[in-house]
């Protein structure tokens, strides 16, 4: 008889979004984002950090003072690496991710065709990009949706 305590879809691609986060070197935001295609299948995956063939030692992690000695303007975020680190068709996809979009990925996941995004937190919820952000996803009719904290340990 097969066992019955294994992890639904959801916690088991949250998990791998968390998993990815692990790569991050942001000291204070660890992004992670996993894409899956219609038939259950990963077709990218990603976390936030800066362009791949720049030092990450290079660039400033701080996230006040002068724009440009901050990371914002340098971070490629978890949700966008993912879209360039797929490897198939987007359509009709669903994007995990552990901290809800802001307007500028908003705007890559329409383009791509992802129909669904599942997060984790929405710790920005009042800032303009993620007003913003829900506003574009809205008109474009992609349905979000916060899933209950999990954890993953790694160790």
């Amino acid at each position: 008889m097969k066992r019955n305590d294994y992890i639904s879809w959801d916690k088991y691609f949250m998990g791998v979004a968390l998993l990815s986060a692990k790569r991050s070197k942001d000291p204070n935001t660890q992004v992670g984002c996993c894409i899956v295609n219609q038939d259950k299948r990963i077709v990218g995956i990603g976390y936030n950090g800066v362009p791949m063939v720049i030092d990450d030692d290079l660039l400033p992690w701080d996230r006040t003072g002068n724009y440009l000695n901050t990371k914002y303007p340098y971070v490629v975020h978890a949700e966008s690496n993912a879209i360039l680190n797929s490897t198939r068709d987007l359509k009709g996809a669903i994007l995990y991710v552990s901290l809800f979009p802001c307007n500028e990925c908003a705007k890559l996941i329409i383009q791509s065709g992802i129909k669904e995004i599942v997060y984790l937190h929405d710790i920005h919820h009042d800032s303009d990009e993620t007003v913003a952000s829900r506003r574009l996803l809205e008109l474009a009719h992609i349905k979000t949706r916060q899933m209950e904290e999990i954890s993953i340990e790694v160790k």
